[in-house]
């Protein structure tokens, strides 16, 4: 897997970056998540050219839901979040794993929010672009977590997906990990192909709606 990883030079200007990820939710079969990469897009979806997909605006700093079964286009744009709580104190702890790897682990008030394994030199670009789609999305998240009870409220929730949602990807990209909802995500591949410019592109006539601020 890491010379997969490793062996794929840089990108020209008419390519782009293409990862394949196995995720799995707890309760589920593994699934297929496909993520491609240009410097302006990065685009996530099933595999499947013709399906739903989320595409990141990275010049434009949004996030745009593409559903075709509802045909519309949910539009999240970056925002503000609230200060980190009083006494907030995430750990993030880093141990060297394979050559070129880390493995990591970050735990808030002494519970491992998420865990694995990430590749500092691996499609470096794929890592910050991750990192800028969690960060568009933490105030949506944090609104998330606001309306939910009380009961199913977790740190963890605020830490994955809202105050250190990038902490772990500035260590490289994620070849395995899995957080406290027993949420999975490993590596598959990485490769270069043509760039396919209308694989970035909302479909012609699909409304676009903007979230709620």
């Amino acid at each position: 897997m890491l010379l997969c990883v490793f062996a794929v030079g840089a990108a020209h200007g008419a390519d782009m970056t293409a990862l394949r990820y196995m995720d799995a939710d707890p309760g589920d079969l593994p699934y297929l998540t496909r993520i491609l990469l240009t410097p302006d897009f990065m685009r996530l979806d099933d595999g499947n050219d013709d399906g739903d997909f989320v595409l990141l605006d990275r010049r434009q700093q949004k996030v745009i839901n593409v559903m075709r079964g509802n045909q519309m286009a949910m539009v999240f744009s970056a925002g503000t979040l609230p200060p980190r709580p009083v006494g907030w104190k995430p750990v993030l702890d880093v141990q060297a794993g394979a050559p070129g790897t880390q493995r990591f682990s970050l735990t808030v008030k002494g519970v491992v929010c998420s865990e694995g394994v990430a590749a500092a030199r691996a499609a470096p670009d794929a890592a910050r672009a991750m990192a800028e789609l969690k960060s568009i999305l933490a105030p949506m998240q944090y609104r998330v977590w606001q309306d939910s009870p009380a009961e199913i409220q977790h740190d963890c929730d605020l830490a994955n997906q809202v105050w250190e949602s990038g902490a772990t990807l500035k260590l490289g990209l994620p070849l395995e990990e899995r957080e406290l909802t027993g949420r999975t995500r490993q590596f598959e591949s990485e490769s270069t192909q043509p760039l396919r410019p209308e694989l970035f592109r909302v479909p012609d006539g699909m409304p676009l709606i903007d979230a709620p601020s």
